[in-house]
């Protein structure tokens, strides 16, 4: 089983792992829910060196980009970075992806469980393109800084930081440490992500959490556990759960990170998968993503039935019991038209059923 350069740090405080995509993770440090709210009232550090890092170059490196992602990457400036979809040329997800622009090549940030399907879907289609697909994985580490308080914490060692726009990086020297550190993250809050090499992952470790504060420190280490609640409250989708091989990002909601015209722009590329898209959107998805609060406090599980009156309307993604809320939640995908804001319907527990409201996605925005 794999092991991050942050494996020791996780053993030494007492991490719980779990088996994640055949890496050895922490699912939690005491409490999920202790984890969670320290992450919305405060900040917490998580470890997703697990993610996919492919470094792509060459002559022809924006031309193959936009031939696999769905979003226009060709109006990019250096220091950039977007969220895409990469399909299959049925329109069905194969990834969720982060986009880097670097001054000389690109830096893609893919799923875990997804990044050999991706290096593999690569190759199959390079073509005559003239592109070097190096992967980047194992050379280097991934943290997640995520909270309330992140940015006036970085703001004591760095102006430029907390002055990065929303998609945006900067690569900085601290100490002997070179990271590129991005405004981007998984959980509803402000906060970065930085990639660094794996021989700098205990200094930086070091450097996160050396924080004596009273209250037990602004950042706490934070594992999968709570990163899962949390991007759940935020609606964010999670790959093998809101999205696969048979779900279009269409039906997701994911519409603003496709760009169904590329070949209009004297620069773009059509992309995979393009011309199915244009007909599920001439159409209409044949369902949609919806939120859902449950009634009592029992919670859905992924694949649950989702029912009004007497017909089965869809099935239940994603759920939990909201640290944040104080009540079950759920993401679901239920036939058009049958799930507006507002309407009740029920969920199959099994040996019980609950009903649940459709309400507006995401179930948690920050304030500010």
């Amino acid at each position: 089983m794999l092991k991050t350069p942050f494996y020791k740090f996780h053993a030494d405080h007492g991490a719980r792992f779990v088996d994640y995509a055949g890496w050895q993770m922490p699912i939690m440090y005491n409490s999920i829910h202790a984890e969670h709210h320290h992450v919305r009232r405060s900040g917490g550090v998580f470890d997703v060196s697990h993610m996919g890092r492919l470094k792509i170059s060459g002559r022809h490196a924006r031309r193959f980009i936009e031939r696999m992602l769905t979003r226009r990457v060709s109006d990019m400036a250096e220091g950039r970075c977007r969220y895409a979809l990469i399909c299959n040329e049925n329109g069905g997800t194969l990834d969720d992806v982060i986009i880097y622009r670097f001054d000389n090549h690109w830096l893609l940030v893919v799923n875990a469980a997804n990044r050999q399907k991706i290096l593999d879907h690569f190759q199959e289609n390079l073509g005559d393109f003239v592109v070097k697909i190096e992967d980047k994985t194992a050379d280097t580490a991934m943290v997640a800084v995520q909270g309330p308080k992140v940015m006036d914490l970085i703001g004591r060692f760095s102006g430029e930081v907390p002055a990065l726009k929303r998609y945006s990086f900067c690569i900085k020297n601290l100490l002997v440490v070179k990271m590129t550190i991005s405004r981007t993250g998984y959980t509803g809050e402000d906060g970065v992500e930085v990639i660094l090499g794996t021989n700098m992952a205990q200094m930086a470790t070091r450097l996160l959490l050396n924080d004596d504060s009273e209250d037990g420190g602004v950042l706490q280490p934070v594992g999968l556990g709570a990163r899962d609640t949390l991007r759940l409250e935020a609606g964010m989708p999670l790959y093998g759960h809101e999205l696969d091989e048979q779900t279009d990002p269409l039906s997701a909601g994911l519409d603003f990170a496709v760009s169904l015209n590329k070949e209009e722009d004297d620069r773009g590329e059509p992309f995979m998968g393009q011309e199915a898209l244009k007909r599920i959107t001439c159409d209409g998805p044949p369902r949609t993503l919806v939120g859902l609060q449950l009634e009592g406090r029992r919670t859905a599980r992924q694949g649950m039935d989702v029912l009004k009156g007497d017909a089965t309307i869809g099935a239940v993604t994603s759920a939990c019991l909201s640290p944040t809320l104080g009540v079950p939640i759920a993401m679901a995908y239920v036939k058009r038209d049958t799930g507006v804001v507002g309407d009740v319907v029920r969920i199959n527990l099994g040996s019980a059923q609950a009903e649940a409201q459709v309400v507006e996605l995401p179930f948690y925005k920050r304030s500010c």
